[in-house]
């Protein structure tokens, strides 16, 4: 199930340093990032065997989440959390702000065989 966790952040004077090592329960294949982006939303999907980490690096946006049985909305404000998608999680990107970053990492390189576009029944 998707879920949220808080990226270890130092801060001090100089600025804020948030590391993301041992974090992500996966390799790294790809990683990509999405922004000015106007009202329409993003996603609309689940995969296969993808698993994604959604970090909203400058700005906000909000990911609606349906893993088939539960349908949640998280907040994505802030550089220090990360959004951990699973395969079954059908999520749609949506509420970007203006100066919103959103950038992904995913488990596998790209492979349109791996999205699955139709959302499950009505949670």
């Amino acid at each position: 199930m998707a879920h949220i966790i808080n990226i270890q952040t130092f801060k001090d004077s100089r600025g804020v340093l948030t590391v993301l090592d041992q974090v992500v329960p996966f390799e790294i294949k790809r990683l990509f990032y999405i922004y000015s982006v106007d009202n329409t939303d993003r996603g609309g999907h689940r995969h296969h065997e993808t698993q994604q980490a959604a970090i909203c690096i400058k700005g906000s946006c909000k990911i609606t989440n349906n893993n088939g049985t539960k349908t949640e909305i998280f907040d994505l404000d802030s550089p220090e959390k990360c959004l951990f998608l699973l395969p079954e999680d059908w999520h749609v990107m949506h509420d970007f702000s203006s100066d919103a970053i959103l950038l992904v990492l995913a488990s596998t390189a790209f492979d349109p065989k791996d999205y699955i576009y139709e959302p499950y029944d009505t949670v």
